[in-house]
């Protein structure tokens, strides 16, 4: 979330485009990420600059022996009229240049086709360059952030039906389905594409640059997918997956519950966290999906076709509401029974309700998933989060050190170095724990009164395939003992005798 410094340095951005005339919300979050684009492609050239003169190695460059003047430390020293016109030329300056970024027929460069410079006045220009270049954008946390205040103001300062999966819970997906560079992965509810990129980074981590550079076209072509239907946010998605090193992102322009989407047996790995809540014209959707849940429910159809998009022996990691848990109706029971009887549940994953404050306070879960379509499910793991390291309120606050918090993430040796105090650390914070349980999850021999614990297949068709965390867990009660009510009286008519004591005594000092 966005707060403090950071909102007013991106809320003082905004007033410049206003002044400057440009008051539609669109408008500006457009011209804004495109801005932001730019300083990230500069960003990302350094770093490869330095990497290549450590490696001793060449790499292809984003900017040309022609186009030094496109990138942002050169821009920023400008004066501001010759800057304007470097991003106003329409047929040799930065827009086309950034809409050729990728190959001619790449889906990169046809949703960048339309990026066009919208800021008329030179000093408006210079002004948000200023105050831009103060902005600490480094970390991906931070730039999700802006991006989430950013999209906040559209439609009038609505929400336009979208907000962030926090970071920790990406890491934390990405983290407990370890994609591999064999993988191809989609996100059908893709966004800013967070899952995406949290999974390139995780494999950029895991992998060598020789292994890499062996499956470069795979990760430049095939192995990155989503689908949305938002223009600003296709987009956006491309670009953020340019940024991290995926020069062709496959973000398809569809919605994905349609009958446009026709997509199946396609992906090794799913990663998402669908619309809550949402519902799509019946006639619209997708017939193969109505066959698994007959509903309009987003929420349910995105399951259905998740299920269709993923090869056999494909995987899965989803946020879903409490209510696809544990709904009643026919359409809640038959994804769950589809899951449980004819794939493989692996795990349930309970969220704290307050994950996704300020902009939702709906309880969530994690499902994780194979697709076998002959079954496999024998028992089910069940984990309750009750904290992920930040406070459950609006403010979410950071109740661990930062490090800490962070160092759970792409395999660091968390439990044993972060802390001496692993119990109280633990109270605060779950995530560790988790990662640290998931992969002996079908070895875990703990009672339903612990945090995490199997439940039989059995028992769950019992309970018409319920998968609510609190149908299983068993609460234990501490039993109390208390003394007498004589003995409470007797001891608070002493306090009384001696308070009376202490009152004459003062009395007669004075």
């Amino acid at each position: 979330m966005i707060t403090g410094e950071l909102k007013s340095q991106i809320d003082a951005i905004w007033n410049t485009f206003w002044t400057g005339g440009i008051s539609n919300t669109i408008t500006i979050v457009e011209q804004l990420t495109y801005l932001i684009f730019i300083k990230d492609l500069d960003e990302t050239e350094t770093r490869n600059e330095r990497m290549g003169k450590r490696l001793k190695k060449d790499f292809n460059p984003i900017f040309g022996k022609d186009q030094q003047d496109f990138r942002w430390k050169n821009l920023k020293e400008m004066d501001a009229p010759a800057r304007h016109q470097i991003f106003s030329n329409s047929v040799d300056g930065i827009f086309p240049f950034i809409r050729s970024l990728g190959s001619e027929k790449s889906l990169f460069s046809t949703y960048m086709k339309d990026a066009s410079f919208g800021i008329n006045k030179a000093a408006t220009l210079d002004q948000v360059i200023e105050k831009l270049e103060r902005v600490d954008m480094e970390s991906q946390d931070i730039k999700g952030d802006v991006y989430e205040y950013l999209l906040s103001k559209l439609e009038g300062g609505g929400t336009s039906g979208q907000f962030r999966t926090p970071r920790h819970i990406i890491k934390l997906m990405v983290e407990l389905m370890q994609p591999t560079l064999e993988d191809t992965i989609c996100d059908p509810s893709v966004g800013t594409a967070g899952f995406l990129v949290a999974a390139k980074e995780y494999v950029d981590k895991h992998y060598d640059i020789t292994e890499l550079d062996k499956h470069k076209n795979h990760i430049n072509k095939y192995m990155f997918n989503g689908t949305e239907f938002d223009a600003t946010m296709l987009r956006i998605a491309s670009m953020n997956l340019f940024l991290h090193g995926v020069e062709e992102p496959n973000i398809v322009d569809v919605d994905a519950v349609s009958k446009d989407n026709t997509v199946s047996d396609a992906y090794t790995l799913i990663l998402a966290n669908p619309p809550f809540k949402g519902t799509i014209d019946k006639e619209s959707i997708a017939p193969g999906l109505r066959n698994v849940t007959d509903t309009t429910k987003t929420e349910l159809l995105f399951l259905a076709l998740i299920l269709r998009q993923l090869k056999k022996g494909g995987r899965a990691a989803v946020i879903v509401p409490d209510g696809v848990l544990f709904g009643t109706g026919k359409a809640f029971k038959s994804i769950r029974s589809e899951i449980i009887k004819n794939h493989k549940l692996e795990a349930v994953i309970s969220l704290p309700s307050g994950v996704f404050k300020p902009y939702a306070g709906v309880s969530t879960a994690i499902i994780i998933f194979t697709k076998t379509d002959n079954g496999g499910t024998d028992n089910v793991w069940f984990y309750d989060m009750l904290a992920d390291g930040k406070s459950l309120d609006d403010k979410r606050n950071l109740l661990v050190d930062e490090e800490v918090f962070d160092a759970f993430s792409f395999g660091a040796t968390f439990a044993k170095e972060a802390t001496d105090n692993q119990e109280d650390l633990h109270s605060k914070f779950n995530l560790p724990d988790l990662l640290a349980r998931y992969p002996k999850r079908n070895k875990d021999k703990r009672a339903c009164t612990e945090q995490s614990f199997l439940v039989p297949i059995k028992e769950i068709e019992k309970k018409d395939w319920d998968l609510s965390i609190k149908r299983y867990k068993e609460i234990v009660y501490k039993e109390m003992e208390y003394d007498s009510p004589s003995d409470i009286i007797n001891r608070l008519q002493k306090i009384s005798d001696q308070r009376q004591v202490i009152l004459s005594n003062l009395k007669s000092n004075l």
